[in-house]
């Protein structure tokens, strides 16, 4: 019947969500609990390092706020 193939499908849809989701709280958990940051165009690098900067501790996902700013 129809229902046979309901197994198959969910062991790929589990080997093709559990991934890309692991792979999002890896990122979270590594990066102080903020998203990854991608850098498509040289206007996104510019305000990465600006934040690396002005965090102080090197980090661009610890960022200290205006305090920092000298």
């Amino acid at each position: 019947m129809w229902y046979e193939i309901l197994p198959g499908l969910a062991i790929m849809w589990a080997c093709l969500v559990v991934p890309g989701v692991a792979t999002i709280h890896i990122h979270k958990f590594t990066n102080g609990g903020k998203e990854k940051r991608i850098v498509r165009v040289p206007w996104q690098w510019y305000l990465m390092e600006r934040d690396r900067r002005v965090s102080g501790t090197g980090n661009y996902y610890e960022s200290k706020g205006l305090e920092n700013i000298h």
